[in-house]
Protein backbone atom coordinates (compact mmCIF):
# COMPACT_ATOMS: atom_id res chain seq x y z
CA UNK A 1 0.00 0.00 0.00
CA UNK A 2 1.58 3.31 -1.46
CA UNK A 3 2.28 5.77 1.90
CA UNK A 4 0.42 8.49 1.81
CA UNK A 5 1.79 12.32 2.83
CA UNK A 6 0.86 13.25 6.21
CA UNK A 7 2.45 16.52 8.09
CA UNK A 8 5.35 15.13 9.41
CA UNK A 9 6.46 13.57 6.14
CA UNK A 10 5.72 17.00 4.66
CA UNK A 11 7.85 18.59 7.48
CA UNK A 12 10.47 16.36 6.56
CA UNK A 13 10.59 16.45 2.70
CA UNK A 14 10.71 20.57 3.28
CA UNK A 15 13.57 20.09 5.38
CA UNK A 16 15.64 17.95 3.15
CA UNK A 17 14.63 20.25 0.03
CA UNK A 18 15.36 23.58 1.55
CA UNK A 19 18.60 21.81 3.12
CA UNK A 20 19.61 20.58 -0.07
CA UNK A 21 19.06 23.86 -1.72
CA UNK A 22 21.48 25.49 0.75
CA UNK A 23 24.06 23.04 0.62
CA UNK A 24 23.92 20.98 -2.84
CA UNK A 25 24.98 18.05 -0.83
CA UNK A 26 22.55 14.75 -0.52
CA UNK A 27 20.72 15.23 3.28
CA UNK A 28 20.91 12.13 5.59
CA UNK A 29 18.80 11.80 9.07
CA UNK A 30 20.79 12.96 11.27
CA UNK A 31 21.17 16.63 10.00
CA UNK A 32 17.23 16.41 9.47
CA UNK A 33 17.35 15.65 13.18
CA UNK A 34 18.83 18.67 13.78
CA UNK A 35 16.60 21.22 11.80
CA UNK A 36 14.67 23.83 13.69
CA UNK A 37 10.82 22.87 14.56
CA UNK A 38 11.02 19.21 14.01
CA UNK A 39 11.71 16.89 17.58
CA UNK A 40 12.22 13.58 15.71
CA UNK A 41 14.75 10.68 16.32
CA UNK A 42 16.94 9.74 13.03
CA UNK A 43 15.28 6.51 13.47
CA UNK A 44 12.04 8.02 13.02
CA UNK A 45 12.93 10.23 10.33
CA UNK A 46 14.83 7.02 8.38
CA UNK A 47 11.50 5.20 8.04
CA UNK A 48 9.78 8.86 7.10
CA UNK A 49 12.71 8.93 4.38
CA UNK A 50 11.84 5.78 3.34
CA UNK A 51 8.20 6.38 2.65
CA UNK A 52 9.05 9.59 0.86
CA UNK A 53 11.29 7.69 -1.69
CA UNK A 54 9.10 5.19 -2.28
CA UNK A 55 6.53 7.94 -2.66
CA UNK A 56 8.95 9.09 -5.25
CA UNK A 57 9.78 12.61 -3.35
CA UNK A 58 13.47 12.32 -2.54
CA UNK A 59 16.22 9.97 -4.49
CA UNK A 60 19.03 8.02 -2.82
CA UNK A 61 21.75 8.72 -5.29
CA UNK A 62 24.68 6.34 -3.91
CA UNK A 63 24.31 3.66 -1.05
CA UNK A 64 24.89 4.85 2.69
CA UNK A 65 24.73 8.17 0.87
CA UNK A 66 21.85 11.34 2.12
CA UNK A 67 18.35 11.30 -0.07
CA UNK A 68 17.89 14.59 -2.60
CA UNK A 69 14.66 16.00 -3.71
CA UNK A 70 13.41 14.28 -6.80
CA UNK A 71 11.70 16.64 -9.70
CA UNK A 72 8.42 15.60 -8.06
CA UNK A 73 9.34 16.42 -4.61
CA UNK A 74 10.48 20.11 -6.39
CA UNK A 75 6.66 19.99 -7.88
CA UNK A 76 5.28 19.76 -4.82
CA UNK A 77 7.63 21.55 -2.47
CA UNK A 78 7.33 24.59 -5.18
CA UNK A 79 3.57 23.89 -5.72
CA UNK A 80 2.78 24.29 -2.09
CA UNK A 81 5.37 27.11 -1.12
CA UNK A 82 3.30 28.96 -4.31
CA UNK A 83 -0.44 27.97 -2.51
CA UNK A 84 0.84 29.37 0.80
CA UNK A 85 2.10 32.71 0.00
CA UNK A 86 -0.62 33.03 -2.23
CA UNK A 87 -2.90 32.73 0.49
CA UNK A 88 -0.53 35.02 2.64
CA UNK A 89 -0.56 37.59 0.31
CA UNK A 90 -4.36 36.99 0.12
CA UNK A 91 -5.31 37.68 3.21
CA UNK A 92 -2.57 40.75 3.91
CA UNK A 93 -3.98 42.36 0.94
CA UNK A 94 -7.50 41.99 2.84
CA UNK A 95 -6.29 43.00 5.89
CA UNK A 96 -4.39 46.11 4.18
CA UNK A 97 -7.51 47.50 2.05
CA UNK A 98 -9.82 47.10 5.73
CA UNK A 99 -7.13 48.78 7.33
CA UNK A 100 -6.49 52.05 4.87
CA UNK A 101 -10.41 52.26 4.74
CA UNK A 102 -10.52 52.79 8.36
CA UNK A 103 -7.74 55.18 8.42
CA UNK A 104 -8.98 57.14 5.89
CA UNK A 105 -12.25 57.64 8.12
CA UNK A 106 -10.55 58.78 10.83
CA UNK A 107 -8.09 61.27 8.80
CA UNK A 108 -11.17 62.80 7.59
CA UNK A 109 -13.00 62.95 11.10
CA UNK A 110 -9.57 64.21 12.29
CA UNK A 111 -9.07 67.19 9.50
CA UNK A 112 -12.80 68.40 10.17
CA UNK A 113 -12.17 68.16 14.25
CA UNK A 114 -9.03 70.27 13.85
CA UNK A 115 -10.80 72.74 12.07
CA UNK A 116 -13.75 73.02 13.89
CA UNK A 117 -11.88 73.51 16.97
CA UNK A 118 -9.19 76.14 15.90
CA UNK A 119 -10.50 77.71 13.10
CA UNK A 120 -8.24 77.81 10.69
CA UNK A 121 -7.78 75.51 7.56
CA UNK A 122 -6.34 72.23 8.22
CA UNK A 123 -4.72 69.53 6.46
CA UNK A 124 -3.49 65.49 6.84
CA UNK A 125 -1.71 63.32 4.33
CA UNK A 126 -2.82 59.94 4.21
CA UNK A 127 0.19 57.43 5.76
CA UNK A 128 3.40 56.60 4.26
CA UNK A 129 6.01 53.80 4.53
CA UNK A 130 8.72 55.01 6.08
CA UNK A 131 12.05 52.91 6.65
CA UNK A 132 9.77 49.63 6.83
CA UNK A 133 11.54 46.22 6.90
CA UNK A 134 11.12 44.27 3.41
CA UNK A 135 9.03 41.23 4.98
CA UNK A 136 9.49 38.35 2.05
CA UNK A 137 9.62 38.53 -1.50
CA UNK A 138 7.90 36.27 -3.78
CA UNK A 139 8.78 35.50 -7.56
CA UNK A 140 6.47 34.02 -9.65
CA UNK A 141 6.91 32.63 -13.21
CA UNK A 142 4.32 34.44 -15.70
CA UNK A 143 5.81 33.07 -19.05
CA UNK A 144 9.17 32.80 -20.75
CA UNK A 145 9.61 36.43 -20.65
CA UNK A 146 8.10 38.07 -17.47
CA UNK A 147 8.74 37.36 -13.57
CA UNK A 148 6.39 38.68 -10.71
CA UNK A 149 7.80 39.91 -7.88
CA UNK A 150 5.72 40.35 -5.05
CA UNK A 151 7.02 42.48 -2.07
CA UNK A 152 5.55 42.53 1.44
CA UNK A 153 7.11 45.23 3.99
CA UNK A 154 6.56 45.01 7.27
CA UNK A 155 3.61 46.61 7.76
CA UNK A 156 2.19 43.95 4.86
CA UNK A 157 1.56 46.61 1.84
CA UNK A 158 1.82 44.34 -0.74
CA UNK A 159 3.19 45.75 -3.93
CA UNK A 160 3.66 43.37 -7.75
CA UNK A 161 6.15 44.58 -9.91
CA UNK A 162 6.17 42.37 -13.59
CA UNK A 163 9.70 41.82 -14.35
CA UNK A 164 10.51 41.60 -18.35
CA UNK A 165 13.75 38.60 -18.35
CA UNK A 166 15.61 37.84 -21.34
CA UNK A 167 15.19 34.51 -21.05
CA UNK A 168 12.94 31.72 -19.30
CA UNK A 169 13.49 30.17 -15.71
CA UNK A 170 12.51 27.14 -14.72
CA UNK A 171 10.95 26.41 -11.44
CA UNK A 172 13.98 25.19 -9.54
CA UNK A 173 15.88 28.41 -10.54
CA UNK A 174 13.06 30.86 -9.39
CA UNK A 175 13.25 28.82 -5.92
CA UNK A 176 16.40 29.15 -5.45
CA UNK A 177 16.54 33.04 -6.70
CA UNK A 178 13.69 33.25 -3.82
CA UNK A 179 15.56 31.61 -1.02
CA UNK A 180 18.42 33.56 -1.95
CA UNK A 181 16.68 36.90 -1.85
CA UNK A 182 14.56 36.08 1.33
CA UNK A 183 17.95 35.01 3.18
CA UNK A 184 19.55 37.77 2.38
CA UNK A 185 17.60 40.90 2.36
CA UNK A 186 14.58 39.61 4.65
CA UNK A 187 14.22 42.38 7.25
CA UNK A 188 16.18 45.09 6.05
CA UNK A 189 15.64 48.97 5.34
CA UNK A 190 15.79 50.17 1.97
CA UNK A 191 19.25 51.85 3.73
CA UNK A 192 20.51 48.96 4.86
CA UNK A 193 20.71 47.06 1.38
CA UNK A 194 24.10 48.17 0.70
CA UNK A 195 26.58 47.83 -2.08
CA UNK A 196 28.20 44.84 -0.44
CA UNK A 197 24.53 42.90 -0.36
CA UNK A 198 24.21 44.22 -3.76
CA UNK A 199 27.39 42.50 -4.79
CA UNK A 200 26.84 39.17 -2.70
CA UNK A 201 23.61 38.75 -4.06
CA UNK A 202 24.92 39.12 -7.88
CA UNK A 203 27.86 36.95 -7.51
CA UNK A 204 25.51 34.26 -6.19
CA UNK A 205 22.91 34.80 -9.10
CA UNK A 206 25.74 34.24 -11.12
CA UNK A 207 24.13 34.30 -14.56
CA UNK A 208 20.70 35.63 -13.38
CA UNK A 209 22.50 38.88 -11.98
CA UNK A 210 20.23 40.86 -14.40
CA UNK A 211 17.38 39.63 -12.03
CA UNK A 212 18.78 40.30 -8.79
CA UNK A 213 19.22 43.81 -9.88
CA UNK A 214 15.57 44.39 -11.69
CA UNK A 215 14.04 42.91 -8.19
CA UNK A 216 16.42 45.27 -5.55
CA UNK A 217 14.83 48.27 -8.24
CA UNK A 218 10.97 47.02 -7.43
CA UNK A 219 11.94 46.34 -3.58
CA UNK A 220 13.43 49.82 -3.39
CA UNK A 221 10.12 51.15 -5.26
CA UNK A 222 7.91 49.24 -3.32
CA UNK A 223 9.58 50.54 0.43
CA UNK A 224 10.35 53.84 -0.83
CA UNK A 225 8.55 57.23 0.36
CA UNK A 226 8.02 57.94 -3.58
CA UNK A 227 4.78 56.69 -3.36
CA UNK A 228 1.38 59.11 -4.25
CA UNK A 229 0.22 60.83 -0.67
CA UNK A 230 -3.52 61.20 0.03
CA UNK A 231 -4.13 64.94 1.29
CA UNK A 232 -7.47 65.29 3.11
CA UNK A 233 -8.41 68.87 4.05
CA UNK A 234 -11.06 71.12 5.89
CA UNK A 235 -11.58 74.72 6.65
CA UNK A 236 -10.58 76.60 3.91
CA UNK A 237 -13.23 78.64 3.98
CA UNK A 238 -12.06 79.83 7.20
CA UNK A 239 -9.66 82.39 5.49
CA UNK A 240 -12.39 84.62 5.20
CA UNK A 241 -13.08 84.86 8.60
CA UNK A 242 -9.57 86.95 8.55
CA UNK A 243 -9.36 90.36 7.20
CA UNK A 244 -5.74 90.03 6.27
CA UNK A 245 -6.18 86.84 4.29
CA UNK A 246 -9.88 86.85 3.15
CA UNK A 247 -8.57 89.77 0.16
CA UNK A 248 -10.07 88.45 -3.02
CA UNK A 249 -6.78 87.53 -5.01
CA UNK A 250 -5.48 85.79 -1.88
CA UNK A 251 -8.03 84.48 -0.72
CA UNK A 252 -8.74 82.65 -3.98
CA UNK A 253 -5.35 81.63 -4.44
CA UNK A 254 -4.89 79.87 -0.70
CA UNK A 255 -8.66 78.00 -1.20
CA UNK A 256 -6.87 76.93 -4.71
CA UNK A 257 -4.06 75.60 -3.14
CA UNK A 258 -6.00 73.69 -0.83
CA UNK A 259 -8.56 72.55 -3.15
CA UNK A 260 -5.99 71.32 -5.84
CA UNK A 261 -3.63 69.87 -2.81
CA UNK A 262 -0.78 69.22 -4.63
CA UNK A 263 1.13 72.30 -3.56
CA UNK A 264 0.36 71.36 0.12
CA UNK A 265 2.57 68.14 -0.71
CA UNK A 266 5.56 71.05 0.23
CA UNK A 267 4.55 71.69 3.76
CA UNK A 268 3.30 68.35 4.91
CA UNK A 269 5.91 65.93 2.83
CA UNK A 270 8.77 64.62 4.54
CA UNK A 271 10.42 67.61 7.05
CA UNK A 272 11.63 65.52 9.42
CA UNK A 273 15.23 66.89 9.33
CA UNK A 274 13.87 69.97 10.19
CA UNK A 275 11.48 68.77 13.33
CA UNK A 276 11.63 69.41 16.66
CA UNK A 277 12.23 67.02 19.42
CA UNK A 278 8.13 66.64 20.12
CA UNK A 279 7.39 66.48 16.10
CA UNK A 280 6.12 70.19 15.68
CA UNK A 281 7.62 72.75 13.30
CA UNK A 282 6.22 76.39 13.22
CA UNK A 283 6.45 78.37 9.78
CA UNK A 284 6.25 81.81 9.92
CA UNK A 285 5.37 84.09 6.87
CA UNK A 286 8.37 84.10 4.34
CA UNK A 287 9.68 80.65 6.15
CA UNK A 288 7.19 78.42 4.22
CA UNK A 289 7.88 76.54 0.96
CA UNK A 290 5.30 77.01 -0.86
CA UNK A 291 4.53 80.89 -2.52
CA UNK A 292 0.71 80.95 -1.66
CA UNK A 293 1.18 80.16 1.87
CA UNK A 294 4.20 83.29 2.61
CA UNK A 295 1.34 85.25 4.50
CA UNK A 296 0.53 82.97 6.61
CA UNK A 297 1.85 80.32 9.19
CA UNK A 298 1.88 76.77 9.44
CA UNK A 299 2.33 74.95 11.96
CA UNK A 300 2.66 70.97 11.32
CA UNK A 301 3.23 67.96 13.13
CA UNK A 302 3.59 64.10 12.84
CA UNK A 303 1.45 61.09 13.60
CA UNK A 304 2.51 57.64 13.80
CA UNK A 305 0.54 54.55 13.32
CA UNK A 306 2.65 51.90 13.66
CA UNK A 307 4.98 49.58 11.69
CA UNK A 308 6.92 51.90 9.96
CA UNK A 309 3.81 54.05 9.13
CA UNK A 310 3.43 57.94 9.94
CA UNK A 311 2.03 60.46 7.81
CA UNK A 312 1.88 64.46 8.67
CA UNK A 313 -0.53 67.04 10.15
CA UNK A 314 -0.64 70.76 9.06
CA UNK A 315 -2.94 73.91 10.49
CA UNK A 316 -2.79 77.19 8.42
CA UNK A 317 -4.11 80.51 9.69
CA UNK A 318 -2.67 84.55 9.75
CA UNK A 319 0.17 85.21 11.23
CA UNK A 320 -1.51 86.38 14.48
CA UNK A 321 -3.18 82.75 15.12
CA UNK A 322 -2.80 81.51 18.46
CA UNK A 323 0.24 79.23 18.21
CA UNK A 324 -0.52 78.41 21.80
CA UNK A 325 -3.71 76.56 21.44
CA UNK A 326 -2.67 75.31 17.89
CA UNK A 327 0.52 73.27 19.53
CA UNK A 328 -1.63 71.78 22.08
CA UNK A 329 -4.56 70.84 19.83
CA UNK A 330 -1.73 68.78 17.46
CA UNK A 331 -0.04 67.53 20.48
CA UNK A 332 -3.10 65.70 21.81
CA UNK A 333 -4.13 64.57 18.37
CA UNK A 334 -0.65 63.07 17.59
CA UNK A 335 -1.25 61.65 20.90
CA UNK A 336 -4.68 60.19 20.44
CA UNK A 337 -3.41 58.91 16.93
CA UNK A 338 -0.54 57.02 18.29
CA UNK A 339 -3.16 55.16 21.09
CA UNK A 340 -5.75 54.59 18.66
CA UNK A 341 -3.08 52.49 16.85
CA UNK A 342 -1.96 50.69 20.15
CA UNK A 343 -5.70 49.53 20.35
CA UNK A 344 -5.71 47.87 16.94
Amino acid sequence: MQPKMDDRKWMILKAIIKTYLETGEPVGSRTISKYPGLSLSSATIRNEMSDLEEMGYILQPHTSAGRIPSDAGYRLYVDRMMEEKDQQISEQRELMIQRQEKTEMLLKQVVKYLAANTNYATMISGPQIHRTKLKFIQLSIVDETQILATIVSESNAVKNKILNIDHGLDQETVLRMNLLLNTNLNGLTIEQINLSTISRLKEEAGIHSDLVSKVLDAVAEAISQAEDVEIYTSGATNFFQYPELSASDMASELIGAFESKQPLLGVIGDREETESKDGIQVYIGQENSVESLRNCSVVTASYDLGGGMYGRIGIVGPKRMDYEKVVGILKDMTQQLGEINKKN
